[in-house]
């Protein structure tokens, strides 16, 4: 096993894919012996930051909850996988330097393909006014500027994201990336 944790930041729109390339790399780990943790933003909503509003002190706050967990998490050896839009740069960058080794992955996905993909509606509600400080329609995303990973995931497939999300940990966290030496890694 891993003696040394990682949080992996996924960021980016609602609707990019932050959380099904989350999933995958969590199975891969898993499959390794890996001990890992998923902190997704929708759940951690329901359950650890329930109450909070969408205003910006809000989700910043939230984000600081989110960060404190995986922060403790990757301190006892656990890769941590957060998937939460997390649409603020500042408060991305305050949680990178609280955690330390820490993956910042940007889901770089076009708002209209996000939309397309927008199963629930949210993004039509939030055009239409129904949904306040909804992002990347009213209220802002701002991208990472150098994110260790950037998956476009309009243009390439999910074991393309996957596999530069594992190779990311393979170089960042020397224990983990000898576990990672048997998993099906193929680097694009």
């Amino acid at each position: 096993m891993q003696e040394s944790g990682v949080t992996v930041w996924f960021t980016g729109l609602s609707g990019a894919g932050k959380t099904t390339i989350c999933r995958d790399v969590e199975q891969k780990l898993r499959e390794q012996g890996n001990k890992v943790e998923v902190l997704d933003g929708d759940i951690v909503r329901q359950n650890l930051t329930k109450g909070l509003g969408f205003s910006k002190e809000d989700r910043d706050e939230n984000i600081r909850r989110i960060g404190f967990v995986a922060q403790l998490l990757t301190r006892n050896g656990v890769i941590v996988l957060v998937a939460a839009i997390s649409p603020y740069r500042d408060i991305r960058n305050e949680v990178r330097q609280k955690i330390g080794n820490f993956i910042e992955v940007y889901v770089n996905t076009p708002l209209d393909v996000c939309e397309q993909r927008d199963v629930k509606g949210l993004y039509q509600k939030a055009r239409s006014g129904e949904i306040k400080n909804f992002t990347g329609i009213n209220d802002p995303y701002e991208p990472p500027t150098y994110p260790e990973v950037e998956c476009k995931t309009d243009h390439e497939n999910l074991d393309e994201s996957v596999s530069k999300v594992l190779k990311a940990i393979f170089e960042v966290n020397n224990d983990t990336a000898r576990l990672l030496t048997h998993a099906q890694v193929h680097c694009v």
